[in-house]
């Protein structure tokens, strides 16, 4: 028998999913006036796709998504959500939709200086959990947490009061996702001096620099690390090493050089890094699946349909 709690987090849910259902009528994805805030729908199953998770929670309340971070596969649906604290390349798929009931998401991108001062200020207040060294996981959706994201979404209907009342609401859900059951992941990237908040800064630093040579020597020295603690640290986080992590960034950059700024293949590899563009194929055809001019037509035409 559902408890009175339950019922609640479901009538909060079906709010949610008709409000998500109706901005997302003609759209997969929707960015909306709510800084960092943006809504997603999918009419049925997809395929697996490759992309990178920024810092941000994710909250299904339609469906269910499934994400692979190297081997960890990660659920989450209407009862766990999603957070991730670092920029991190992954492989995702809805497994729980269709065209009468679509999966829905909304998607919060995590404001790290708020998170930082957060912890600054209420340190007292936050409970310490189990420490957590990885960039990903799930946690318990709450009847607390499920209000304020409510109330995040019913600014969309009253944006004239979106810059006064988000950043107190925003304010609650760092709050309530600290003092949640995974809040000890968000502390440690947040708290300065921390391994996590280290490679935090190393993964920032490469995200920003990625077409750059890279030397592990000097980003280990930057986190006051031995070469092998900074790998150590660094694979457990995103689930590769820094070499296959700036691999990745290039190698997404470059395919959407070419998706969206009509760059050709040549141009793309030499932009992001790549020297050579046999070797800029080869890798581009191991992660996408297909060399780079068939994969950019696939996904054109793919995009055209919808």
């Amino acid at each position: 028998m559902a408890t009175d709690g339950n019922k609640s987090i479901e009538k909060i849910l079906k709010k949610l999913a008709d409000s998500i259902a109706q901005l997302t009528k003609k759209k997969e994805q929707l960015t909306t006036k709510v800084p960092g805030l943006t809504l997603y729908r999918q009419n049925g199953l997809t395929g697996a796709a490759s992309g990178m998770y920024e810092p941000s929670i994710c909250l299904v309340v339609q469906g269910s998504k499934g994400v692979f971070l190297g081997e960890n596969l990660y659920i989450y649906d209407t009862t766990n959500y999603l957070i991730t604290a670092v920029d991190l390349p992954t492989i995702s798929q809805v497994t729980s939709a269709n065209t009468g009931k679509p999966y829905l998401e909304l998607r919060l991108a995590l404001n790290q200086q708020e998170i930082s001062r957060m912890i600054e200020e209420n340190s007292s207040l936050l409970p310490k959990t189990k420490r957590s060294n990885k960039g990903m996981t799930t946690g318990k959706v709450s009847l607390p947490l499920l209000n304020a994201f409510k109330r995040l979404v019913d600014l969309l209907k009253e944006e004239k009061d979106i810059p006064v009342l988000f950043p107190i609401i925003q304010q609650e859900i760092i709050y309530r996702l600290l003092t949640g059951d995974q809040g000890e992941l968000l502390r440690q990237t947040g708290l300065e001096g921390s391994p996590s908040n280290y490679i935090a800064e190393a993964i920032e630093w490469l995200k920003n620099n990625f077409e750059l040579p890279l030397n592990v020597k000097t980003m280990a020295f930057r986190a006051s690390m031995s070469v092998s603690n900074f790998h150590q640290h660094f694979r457990a986080m995103t689930a590769l090493s820094p070499l296959q992590y700036q691999k990745r960034l290039r190698l997404e950059e470059a395919r959407r050089l070419m998706l969206t700024e009509n760059m050709n293949a040549v141009t793309a590899a030499s932009t992001v890094g790549y020297e050579s563009p046999s070797q800029f194929n080869r890798e581009y055809s191991r992660m996408f699946g297909a060399p780079p001019l068939q994969d950019i037509t696939k996904l054109r035409k793919s995009s055209a349909k919808k």
